[in-house]
């Protein structure tokens, strides 16, 4: 078995990356996908294996915590629009699709709050935005909610994920086909 990543000593296998690029290669967003063997292709790929690893790892913490799905918040509820998809990332906003990641949210995140404090400074630089304070807080404590779940969730891979050669993060500088620029 040829091995994309290990999460907590426990392999993703090559067969499981091309499993998934399958499926999604055979869905009806194949003509949007990028080729085979291309540098777009392999991105695709990484990114898949990103998805994979990361799906492992919600399984692995939400074991750990004794979570299941059930009394899990909605997608809804987490991820109300698109800004806030965007500041989570695809990855892990993937990871809140599913019912156990939303379980693993609400846990890793409950303790997250935002002071009066903040509550009035954000009112101050937006003054037009919300009727009340306390929709300024009901906002500010989501978007605090998403940023510890997503540091929280970086910590977490990087402490128990391994990526084999070529299934580096799509992002990393280091590797051949990254072509973020600055």
């Amino acid at each position: 078995m040829s091995v994309a990543a290990m999460v907590g000593g426990v392999p993703v296998s090559v067969e499981e990356v091309d499993a998934r690029e399958k499926r999604l290669r055979d869905s009806t967003i194949a003509s949007s996908l990028p080729r085979l063997g291309t540098s777009e292709g392999r991105q695709l790929r990484r990114w898949l294996t990103q998805l994979l690893v990361t799906e492992r790892v919600v399984t692995f913490e939400a074991t750990s915590r004794g979570l299941d799905a059930g009394g899990a918040p909605t997608e809804q509820e987490l991820l109300p629009d698109t800004m806030s998809r965007l500041e989570i990332g695809s990855i892990t906003a993937a990871a809140l699709s599913q019912p156990l990641g939303r379980a693993l949210f609400a846990d890793v995140t409950t303790a997250v709050d935002v002071t009066d404090e903040d509550v009035a400074a954000y009112q101050a630089r937006n003054p037009h935005r919300f009727a009340t304070a306390a929709g300024v807080a009901v906002h500010l404590r989501a978007a605090a909610r998403r940023r510890a779940f997503r540091l929280w969730l970086d910590a977490r891979r990087a402490a128990i994920v391994e990526l084999a050669p070529g299934y580096e993060h799509p992002g990393d500088p280091r590797q051949p086909d990254n072509t973020h620029r600055h």
